[in-house]
């Protein structure tokens, strides 16, 4: 007989990126067709040269291999709150700055100091799957909010699905897992919902970087209340490749980081001390190379855009940032149309059912494409055999 927490862990659903990984098995990959692997938005190049060397430095520098502070090095910590105060025309000081080990913790740090089992958290669907993993594991109800037109969340639709045990909104933009990026003017409506319900709004702006457009993508920090019901969500992982060194930030009130800092010291200790002098080098040295990855990711993002519009049978539903979110008119549902692209097109991605509450009907003809590391050949590839496949 389970015990209530460790039920909560056997009825969370299994990681899906790398579930599909698992459907490889036992499929035989012709060599004149390659495998394509969409599932996952992550890079997978290492980080430009120069970032690698001021690894191998930081290997040479005693501190490196020591406990460090449990919020961070306080050098990061300055750097990213004089940056973001830049950037989004606010003021966040080094007082207002977690460092953890990767932006999953920093949402869940967050979680640990908003909402306990049995309360609740708004999350739109479709859900970045491992936010949701987290809330089932913690005992937290998860109230799903359907997206609409271009994949955003409507606010009369979040209100009136606020309860009394709702502790949080979450918003992801652009979002995983359909690239939507949410205007400013809907951002600081849901800050202004939350603020008027006692919530916390948490936006986690992993993908921050490959916005389409320039900084301020909005002006929530301009608001000198925004200490109030703000937890923003960082990741140096995607845009400096540093996946492996699991680096990423927490922006909250220090009274918020003072609780977080419980649980961050209780789960890590600290962050990744090499990965996080990278992340500094990475800021202070590499604003060329963030332009050029994100001029890049914009290239491949109208080339998924103009490969949808010219095909039959596929209705590109959003894009951004890393991914294509899409539906299709193939009488197939979408884990089923998912394995056999594995196994009759060598194409690995991830059905709409994991991004949704079980029975979404919508979700079972929806699939997301995470193009970002594909380049313009290989998306030529994608389209060519999404075109030859048949049901």
């Amino acid at each position: 007989m389970l015990k209530p927490h460790a039920a909560t862990i056997a009825a969370t659903t299994p990681p899906p990126v790398m579930e599909a990984r698992r459907w490889l098995a036992g499929v035989s990959i012709p060599a004149d067709r390659p495998l394509l692997n969409l599932s996952q938005a992550a890079p997978v190049a290492p980080p430009p040269p120069e970032l690698r060397k001021a690894l191998a430095d930081a290997v040479e520098d005693d501190s490196s291999h020591l406990y460090g502070p449990v919020l961070g090095l306080p050098a990061l910590r300055a750097e990213l709150a004089a940056r973001w105060s830049a950037q989004y025309g606010g003021h966040i000081a080094p007082e207002d700055v977690a460092i953890t080990s990767g932006c999953n913790q920093a949402f869940a740090a967050a979680m640990s100091t908003i909402a306990a089992p049995g309360e609740a958290v708004i999350l739109p669907t479709p859900w970045y799957f491992n936010h949701k993993m987290w809330l089932d594991m913690q005992g937290i109800t998860t109230i799903p909010l359907p997206c609409g037109a271009g994949m955003l969340p409507d606010l009369a639709e979040a209100e009136a699905a606020i309860t009394p045990k709702t502790r949080a909104i979450v918003l992801v933009s652009p979002n995983n897992p359909t690239g939507a990026e949410y205007p400013p003017a809907l951002l600081a409506g849901f800050v202004a919902l939350a603020r008027a319900h006692g919530l916390a709004l948490v936006v986690d702006e992993t993908y921050r970087d490959f916005h389409s457009r320039q900084h301020p993508v909005h002006t929530l920090f301009a608001d000198e209340t925004w200490r109030d019901v703000l937890v923003h969500l960082y990741s140096f992982s995607k845009v400096f490749r540093l996946t492996g060194h699991r680096v990423g930030a927490l922006v909250a009130s220090p009274a918020r980081l003072a609780e977080a800092e419980k649980f961050l010291d209780t789960v890590a200790i600290c962050p990744n001390q090499l990965g996080q002098r990278a992340a500094l080098y990475g800021l202070q040295n590499l604003q060329g190379f963030i332009a050029e990855e994100r001029a890049e990711t914009l290239r491949r993002r109208a080339v998924v855009e103009a490969g949808f519009a010219a095909l039959p049978g596929w209705h590109l539903q959003c894009c951004g940032a890393y991914f294509a979110y899409v539906r299709y008119d193939m009488e197939l549902d979408s884990p089923t149309l998912a394995q056999r692209l594995v196994a009759e097109a060598s194409l690995l991605v991830l059905p709409g059912t994991m991004f949704a509450p079980k029975g979404k009907q919508a979700a079972k003809r929806q699939l997301r494409i995470a193009f970002a590391n594909a380049n313009t050949q290989e998306l030529a590839v994608l389209f060519a055999r999404l075109a030859a496949f048949g049901p």
